[in-house]
């Protein structure tokens, strides 16, 4: 009787000993399952752990001599077309912006509204007016994409209307096609493209010396504009840039877009000279390259080749 006694008090300290054991083990298992259901949850952005791709960014400047205070919206481009609005932000006193996209992948349109700047022909604080954007496309970028460097200008405005009337829209076939051709036109050509010129601002002293021919062009074609703006008598010359935007849609620069005559606005409305995008933006260069508000020290000799080339051209991008 002893020994079936002590046999069953051994065999209940095994079945303790194995059954602890076990719940032991589960316990481990437990809290190396949890661990693992954790770790996974944060790389998939649950639990406020982050996201699931990194995000995209697009950052640059807002160029019309820099644009201080104003509005850039990022919008998505499907089917050609604008689409939704992915991000916003505001630019500071050098015209600078960065934009999250979060995980977008694809074409983008960016628009800027509002602000001020100092306009080129004048040297007064000239507030946006009401109803001109600048805008830029930019092909498709790879979600977690970063760009950088992104300029948004009175020429790129111009090139981003002239992609959205072409057949199929906004597509990166057509947005690479008119981003060349107006960087074409306005000899803003070389190692960087339209999107990354960086234009010279010509009332900054010194500052076309040294620097690309194709950032002095840029930086004295929208000078330019703003010269034939003043010389039309606008009270606000920012007003011409939808003038010669609209001029830019059909691919041709002489003031008229798909047979209308484009109307500029600004001070009453008046109708846009067949000549605003060849041979009188030529003589607005030379008028400003020749005036006081030109500090860059580009001179009318290294403008010449771009004048003449306006001067001659039939307005064909």
């Amino acid at each position: 009787m002893f020994a079936s006694s002590f046999r069953r008090v051994a065999r209940l300290k095994i079945y303790t000993s194995h059954t602890q054991q076990g719940i032991n083990m589960k316990r481990s298992i437990s809290v190396a399952s949890l661990a693992l259901a954790t770790a996974l949850l944060s790389a998939c952005g649950g639990g406020g752990g982050g996201s699931a791709l990194p995000a995209s960014s697009l950052a640059g400047n807002a160029i019309d001599g820099p644009v201080n205070g104003a509005t850039v919206a990022a919008y998505s481009i499907s089917n050609g077309a604008k689409g939704v609005l992915l991000a916003n932000a505001t630019t500071d006193a050098a015209g600078h912006f960065t934009l999250d996209l979060g995980s977008y992948a694809g074409a983008v349109m960016l628009q800027v509204s509002g602000g001020s700047y100092l306009d080129d022909a004048t040297g007064a604080t000239t507030p946006m007016a009401s109803g001109t954007v600048m805008t830029a496309v930019v092909q498709s970028i790879g979600a977690g994409g970063a760009l950088e460097g992104i300029q948004i200008t009175p020429v790129t405005s111009m090139a981003q209307v002239y992609a959205q009337g072409m057949s199929g829209g906004m597509t990166d076939a057509n947005i690479a096609t008119a981003n060349a051709a107006l960087g074409n036109y306005f000899g803003i050509t070389g190692s960087s493209d339209l999107l990354h010129t960086v234009p010279i601002d010509p009332r900054d002293g010194g500052s076309g010396i040294g620097v690309p021919q194709a950032s002095v062009n840029y930086g004295m074609v929208m000078a330019a504009m703003s010269q034939y703006a003043n010389a039309q008598g606008l009270t606000n010359p920012s007003a011409v840039i939808t003038a010669y935007m609209n001029d830019a849609g059909d691919g041709v620069m002489n003031g008229l877009n798909s047979g209308a005559q484009v109307m500029m606005g600004g001070g009453g409305m008046a109708a846009m000279s067949a000549f605003a995008g060849t041979s009188g933006l030529a003589s607005a260069m030379s008028s400003f390259v020749s005036s006081a508000q030109n500090q860059s020290g580009v001179t009318a000799a290294q403008m010449q080749d771009l004048m003449s080339n306006l001067t001659s051209s039939n307005g064909a991008l």
